[in-house]
Formats: C-alpha cells, structure tokens, sequence
C-alpha cells in the first residue's frame, strides 16, 4: 500500500484556470489539476490513497470549498480534508461543520491566507483541532508564490507549538509540517523540530534536497511520524515513489512512511 498525504485538485470548472494562475510561478504542474488527473496519477504511479489538501484563500470559500470535499471524500481511493480560513468568525462552529462533514483534518497555509503561523487566529483553530481529534495541514516554511515573508519560519511553528499545548509535550501529535518542516530551512528544522510531536510530510522535497540530507532527518525526527507526500500536481507521483524507494532506509521505515503513519492516523 501507498498512500500520498499530500495533494490538490480543482474543481472540473476551474481547474484549467487556477493551473494556469499556479503555474505562473514558475513550477509545471504534472496533472491537468482536475480530480481525474489525480486519479491517473494515482494509477500510474500505484498509490492506493491521496489525501486532498484544498487551500481556501478567501472566507467566502468556505462553503463551496468544503462541500467538494465532501462529495469526492472517501470515493475512489480519495480522502478530503477541509479548509478554513484564520479570518473565519466562530471558526470552532467551523470546525465543528467540517468534522459534520466526515471529514478528518483541515488544511491551512500562511502564505495564500495573509497570517503568521503563530497568529492568535489560527492558535484557536489549531488548540480546537487538537481538542476534537481534527488533524492540522500548515504549510511550512517559503512559498514560491510569496518569497517576500516567509510567514512559518521554524522558529513561528515552535512558537505555535508552545502556545498550543502551553508549553507541554503532547502524548500525540495532531500537526502535519508539509515539506518536511521547512521548503527552505532543513538544517534550522533538524536544530529545532526534529524530535518535536509533529507529523512532517515529504512534498516536493525528495528531489529538492539531498537524499543524505532527508535520511538524517528522518533518522533525527523517527521515521513513525514521516508521512510519504508529493504535493501533486507540483510534483510528479510516481518519480516520488520511486524517490522514496530508493533512500537507504529499512523497510520497516519505509512502510512506516509509505503507508504506516497514515493508515493508523486516517484509521483506515
């Protein structure tokens, strides 16, 4: 089994456009963003899971946002999360809705919604997914999109951590740190978060830094709480795998990463 903890799709309406806005940036999406093209992916590349990851931008999305969520959540090898915004009012009724909804976690990125990650908003969206059992996606570390501030810098995520639990080590973890903690600050994130109660995901890192680099984080962190991801459409699912694969790790480490972690927290 494989399951990818990390990925997009866009609405079929929107799909064609918002690629064309992302790609802008100046990374090549490898799927046509559409929910069939991830299912394609999926297949080529033999993962069994994705687990969708949408992005709101806006307080107004909220509804539509969530609502596809649910309609492709749990269908076809796909799993949803939910999205909320920091500037949503009475984001613990939010929250309560989207886990209404079937749906296991949310989704939230500092960069695309305008707030640091230790933001007193998102501190009351993350103690209330921690609460209720919810599991908390961040973006981590520098956007492409956003060079100019980079709004969760390792040094904001611990801050994050210690407002959250009050300066205590929780007995699990309920935060995901996409790009294994950091896209740009790896030897801060193996100083810093290495060791923390964090889940960190592999998207777009495997080929962003060395496989040396990757093996001792993940040998620093525990690879029980690594979890395989692609970021897909931003990077190609089946070139990952076969990243993975090849780093010089046991395969108990493997499994745990490939599909372990994430079976056991999805309870699937």
């Amino acid at each position: 089994m494989i399951i990818d903890f990390h990925t997009h799709n866009f609405p079929d309406r929107i799909a064609e456009r918002t690629i064309s806005l992302l790609e802008s940036h100046g990374t090549k999406a490898n799927t046509n963003g559409t929910l069939q093209g991830l299912k394609d992916s999926m297949k080529d590349a033999d993962i069994d899971i994705s687990v969708v990851l949408p992005v709101m931008t806006a307080v107004k999305q909220f509804e539509t946002v969530n609502k596809y969520a649910a309609e492709t959540n749990g269908k076809d090898g796909i799993i949803s999360f939910g999205g909320i915004h920091p500037e949503c009012d009475s984001p613990e009724e939010k929250l309560e809705y989207i886990k209404s909804l079937g749906l296991k976690g949310v989704k939230i990125h500092p960069d695309y919604q305008g707030s640091f990650i230790n933001d007193e908003r998102y501190i009351r969206i993350i103690k209330h997914c921690v609460k209720t059992g919810l599991f908390v996606v961040t973006h981590a570390g520098l956007d492409p999109a956003f060079p100019e501030v980079v709004r969760a810098t390792p040094e904001r995520i611990l801050d994050m951590y210690d407002k959250v639990y009050c300066g205590k080590e929780p007995e699990r973890a309920s935060i995901i740190l996409a790009h294994l903690g950091s896209l740009d600050e790896t030897d801060k994130v193996m100083e810093m978060i290495a060791g923390k109660m964090f889940y960190l995901d592999t998207a777009v890192m495997l080929d962003r830094i060395s496989g040396d680099k990757t093996v001792r984080l993940i040998k620093a962190h525990g690879s029980d709480k690594i979890l395989f991801a692609t970021d897909s459409p931003w990077a190609p699912q089946k070139k990952f795998v076969e990243l993975l694969k090849d780093l010089p790790l046991t395969d108990d480490e493997k499994d745990n990463i490939l599909w372990k972690n994430a079976k056991n927290m999805l309870n699937i």
